[in-house]
């Protein structure tokens, strides 16, 4: 009998904890999981990851290229070359995007998914690369390790480079391996669109866009006895050879579940209120300054790109050129201002003028590829952008375009890259490369009212690179130090690459 009570209690225990565990889990949402799997992680990274260089290339960087310019700027702002810690691309690549990437890669590795495996590293790569282009050194080795350290060394850019490359040919490696190796699939439309949001599950093009990063990383180091442009070409056969390969965001409409979704230059997120294109840049497309020739016809892109009657800014001249109260911006007007259009950050095009460039770099035997790369790379953004096949072929045929490789300049490549990668982080890299040289950029503005300590620097005396954001200077000011990153001048530096 007592065995009996003994059991009856033991077994009404082991109940009663249990409708206690159950009762206890009405407590959890199941709305706000505390676990994840890597097919909801990477749409985030993919998103935010592109995106950050759409809001970065309004707030400075094509302002630096002369892109576009702010209206009614005041004096001492960025287009008179006062910079400010600027808490963007630490944010987008340290929180916003890099936090995810980690925890994505390992639970895609536990599983047995190595196409997200694959796919975290690629896109470690491209922001990693975009920090280290705008920044110089940053944290690598010691990032993403708060229970270790709250202030991270900073790996110089040098090894940052290195550390890209190798992340790149590590999520080719993983993209190879065949689809029955994954536990997950790569993309899926059901019950809800997740996974691999870029190229909807084509591996083949992820290791285009890793090609196209390498050979991209590659063609900046033309100061560094390390550059090959048979290398890059190597890259350049392997890598984007279409545009619908074009590693690109796709905007969309605002629903009830999708907020934050149309183009960051668009009108509906309402950035660009003050914002129109800058003078030289408009003097590219109607030939003011292309090739120096102002009698060169009008680029078929000037009524696509921007309108018939933009004159643009320039920079430090009209500071007093206020918009016209309830008028939006001509930039709104045009196929980069679409609130569903696209923002393009590696395209064929980009490739193509990359293929021009380390051909034309490389010497008599490869300057008929050159050539050819080069009239693929106006093709290559004219058809992206809607001009007519007919506009098309007849700029090409006009005095504008080099009509032959024994007629083909270095000049001719890099202005017509200009004009292609419009808004691209990719374009203020060339400009710094080529020490804002006027031989390239025939006509480039120099602000009116510059800053002074860009003025006194007759060797350097355009931006070169941001500065390390605030947070940065509280809680990692040794590192900052190290870099001389409190000097005034600290903006005028060269980055490594950028140094012989």
């Amino acid at each position: 009998m007592k065995k009996l009570i003994i059991i009856i209690v033991a077994f009404a225990s082991i109940m009663g904890m249990s409708a206690c565990k159950k009762f206890l889990d009405v407590n959890t949402d199941p709305n706000n999981p505390t676990e994840t799997t890597p097919n909801f992680l990477l749409p985030s990274i993919v998103a935010n990851g592109l995106a950050m260089q759409g809001f970065e290339s309004y707030q400075f960087i094509g302002i630096f290229t002369q892109n576009v310019g702010r209206r009614g700027a005041p004096v001492g702002g960025v287009e008179q070359y006062y910079l400010a810690a600027n808490v963007r691309p630490f944010q987008d690549t340290y929180q916003i995007v890099g936090s995810n990437i980690g925890p994505l890669i390992s639970i895609a590795e536990k599983e047995g998914s190595p196409y997200y495996v694959g796919a975290g590293k690629i896109m470690y790569a491209l922001i990693l690369a975009h920090a280290t282009d705008l920044l110089g050194d940053i944290p690598f080795s010691e990032a993403f390790k708060p229970s270790q350290t709250i202030s991270p060394k900073y790996d110089s850019q040098q090894e940052i480079y290195v550390a890209v490359d190798k992340l790149l040919d590590e999520g080719i490696v993983e993209m190879q391996k065949p689809a029955t190796s994954n536990f997950r699939p790569f993309y899926t439309t059901t019950p809800s669109i997740s996974g691999d949001i870029l190229y909807k599950g084509v591996t083949a093009n992820w290791i285009k866009l890793a090609y196209a990063l390498k050979a991209r990383q590659a063609n900046h180091l033309i100061k560094k006895s390390i550059y090959s442009p048979t290398t890059i070409l190597s890259y350049i056969d392997k890598a984007i050879s279409g545009n619908a390969e074009d590693a690109q965001l796709q905007y969309q409409a605002v629903t009830s579940t999708v907020l934050n979704s149309t183009n960051v230059l668009g009108p509906a997120r309402g950035n660009l209120g003050a914002v129109t294109f800058g003078r030289f840049f408009i003097e590219m497309l109607n030939g003011t300054n292309l090739l120096g020739n102002a009698a060169l016809p009008d680029d078929p892109r000037l009524t696509i790109m921007a309108t018939a009657t933009s004159t643009g800014t320039q920079p430090g001249a009209n500071n007093a050129q206020a918009l016209t109260a309830g008028v939006l911006s001509d930039f709104y007007n045009t196929w980069y201002g679409q609130d569903l259009g696209v923002m393009p950050v590696v395209t064929n095009a980009e490739v193509r003028f990359i293929e021009a460039e380390a051909a034309f770099r490389n010497g008599a035997a490869t300057l008929n590829r050159a050539y050819l790369a080069y009239r693929a790379g106006i093709t290559a953004h004219m058809d992206k952008i809607g001009v007519t096949a007919t506009a098309r072929d007849l700029y090409l045929a006009s005095p504008a375009v080099a009509q032959s490789a024994a007629t083909l300049t270095l000049k001719n490549i890099m202005q017509q890259k200009y004009i292609a990668m419009f808004m691209n982080p990719e374009s203020w890299v060339d400009m710094r490369k080529l020490d804002y040289s006027q031989d390239i950029y025939t006509g480039f503005y120099y602000p009116l009212n510059a800053n002074p300590v860009a003025v006194a620097n007759t060797t350097n005396p355009y931006p070169r690179r941001t500065l390390y954001p605030l947070t940065e200077l509280q809680l990692n000011p040794a590192e900052v130090e190290k870099q001389g990153g409190n000097a005034q001048d600290y903006f005028l530096k060269p980055l490594w690459w950028n140094v012989q």
